[in-house]
């Protein structure tokens, strides 16, 4: 829990399989997926396997399930200046149902997340409906999570943190070769939402370096919204090229906007190669700061740099190899290699690794480097 906020923001959206924009409403493919995922950066490691299957029952409904691993090793720089080195281990599981009537698809997915700090678990429903000749997708979703946080070395720390997600997604084909998507997402949440490790510093002119530490104070509610353009133009030689903007804004001051760009280009029949380029920016939260004046200097208290002021860029490249089979039922396969690298700048939360006059030390940046290979079956 103490360091993968981060990590699930930069790895969730490198995860998914395939694109991401609904062309038609349908059952997804019959699949299985055997991926593994390594994040390396900024003193964190997160790496492990995710295992994926897909299959239809009948020919209106498709069951799913998903089992994910991450083992994480940190030293970074939150765990340099206020605790120790850890190890820790999250594992996922999740099932899924989608039902097929018509044109409308109905979802049903249950998701349950474990590590030795925190437990979560996600109960999310969705309806896909295709309109206009199937040029049109209205997607509608809902999402609710019942989260524990605890504390490594207190038993008897145990908090409560409820989430709830709203989605409307809407996708519409332009051209033959044209598509647009525009989705909308907001996220509630209620309960303990702070790091319980993590601490903020004030100026202190009593001890040597010239502050400490206390812990950090968060609100108990939080609302989010996001909202998202997303487009995909074929190009006449068999390419595609694809842009997204997303703009974010919650109640604790956060606004944050990025903007992707991606192509795609088959070579021959069996290979295809991705490439792509984001930049990410973001202002502080409202009770941020890398330096209090004094100690409970206001209500509410954070030195998260997720909170802070920064900016984020990543390019990417990835290849995939299509190849045919006939084995035990399986009629193609296809092996997949991706890679993204990032730059984190930070403009507001100092590396207090650096010994200097409280307030003036450098600030904090780093790199990291995401691998995602998988192998995929379809049956």
């Amino acid at each position: 829990m103490k360091q993968l906020k981060t990590i699930k923001i930069i790895l969730w959206p490198l995860l998914l399989f395939g694109w991401t924009m609904a062309f038609a409403t349908v059952l997804p493919e019959d699949r299985a997926d055997v991926l593994y995922h390594r994040f390396d950066g900024g003193g964190v490691t997160v790496s492990g396997p995710s295992i994926l299957v897909r299959k239809k029952v009948l020919d209106s409904v498709s069951v799913s399930a998903n089992y994910y691993v991450d083992m994480v090793s940190s030293a970074s720089i939150d765990v340099q200046t206020t605790a120790s080195a850890y190890t820790e281990e999250r594992t996922q599981y999740s099932v899924g149902v989608d039902y097929l009537h018509s044109k409308t698809v109905t979802s049903l997915n249950y998701t349950n997340s474990s590590e030795s700090d925190y437990e979560a678990n996600t109960l999310s429903f969705g309806v896909s409906q295709d309109f206009f000749g199937d040029l049109t997708t209205l997607s509608i979703g809902y999402s609710q999570g019942d989260d524990t946080v605890m504390k490594n070395g207190q038993p008897d720390f145990k908090k409560p943190a409820k989430r709830q997600n709203y989605r409307l997604g809407l996708t519409q084909i332009i051209t033959r070769s044209f598509l647009m998507s525009l989705n909308s997402e907001t996220i509630t949440d209620n309960g303990f939402l702070n790091n319980p490790y993590r601490s903020v510093r004030f100026l202190d002119p009593s001890v040597p370096l010239g502050y400490s530490f206390q812990q950090e104070i968060y609100p108990e509610t939080k609302t989010s919204t996001a909202v998202s353009l997303l487009g995909k133009y074929f190009l006449p030689y068999r390419a595609a090229v694809s842009a997204e903007y997303r703009y974010y804004s919650d109640t604790w001051g956060v606004k944050a906007s990025h903007y992707k760009l991606g192509y795609t280009q088959p070579i021959g029949d069996y290979f295809t190669v991705d490439l792509s380029y984001r930049d990410y920016n973001q202002n502080h939260g409202d009770f941020y700061s890398d330096l209090f004046p004094f100690e409970n200097a206001q209500n509410f208290l954070a030195r998260d740099k997720e909170l802070s002021t920064y900016r984020s860029q990543s390019v990417g490249a990835g290849v995939t190899w299509d190849f045919k089979m006939n084995f035990i039922g399986i009629e193609k396969g296809s092996l997949n290699l991706f890679i993204n690298y990032f730059q984190f700048q930070f403009d507001d939360f100092r590396d207090i690794r650096v010994i200097d006059t409280p307030g003036t030390e450098p600030f904090y940046k780093f790199n990291a480097m995401v691998t995602r290979a998988y192998v995929s079956f379809f049956y």
